[in-house]
């Protein structure tokens, strides 16, 4: 039994947190675009930014669970690309309020929104985690790439900009430097 002492009375119902802005609402910002561009771009860098932020944690959750006999070099490896993908979710993010959005931000709506596969909770083979983080970075790459179609298209050179530059070489960049470890075990592969 619990000590009524210890026991809190409950607490009335705290009114809903007043938004400057809703999810999913645009502000308008004079930077040359119309708000169909901007929309178009907002919602584009939000599903990549979701991505990216799951492909960042993915990267942790192996730095954290590596073992094996290339277990130093593959914890540097992952911690190396989990700060480079954290720094690609800062600048998307940037992007979405430069354009007049709202970024996803908390790890519940990050979860229902990433197109990257959820990995167990346990800890999975070497060969299993680099499967799993070239799986990543290829659903990163394609919507990368089509969206810098789309930005083009509507003359958004500055989410095209960020997404060739920074996602698109970032990412292909660490799949070639996985894709040799992966290559480099192929007993822990199989």
């Amino acid at each position: 039994m619990k000590d009524s002492a210890l026991v809190k009375p409950p607490r009335a119902a705290a009114p809903p947190p007043h938004e400057l802005q809703a999810f999913g609402a645009l502000a308008d910002v004079p930077i040359a675009l119309s708000a169909a561009a901007r929309r178009e771009a907002v919602d584009n860098l939000n599903q990549l930014l979701a991505d990216t932020i799951a492909l960042r944690d993915l990267y942790r959750k192996h730095h954290w669970q590596a073992s094996g006999p290339t277990f130093y070099s593959l914890h540097l490896l992952f911690d190396k690309h989990y700060r480079e993908q954290d720094v690609l979710a800062d600048a998307v993010a940037e992007r979405v309020m430069q354009l007049g959005g709202v970024s996803v931000a908390m790890a519940a709506d990050v979860a229902e929104t990433t197109l990257i596969p959820r990995p167990p909770k346990g800890r999975e083979r070497t060969g299993e985690q680099l499967a799993r983080l070239l799986r990543a970075h290829e659903v990163v790459l394609e919507e990368a790439r089509a969206m810098a179609r789309s930005a083009d298209r509507a003359g958004d050179a500055g989410s095209g900009d960020l997404i060739v530059s920074d996602i698109i070489r970032t990412n292909e960049t660490q799949v070639w430097f996985v894709a040799a470890h992966r290559t480099a075990t192929p007993a822990e592969v199989e």
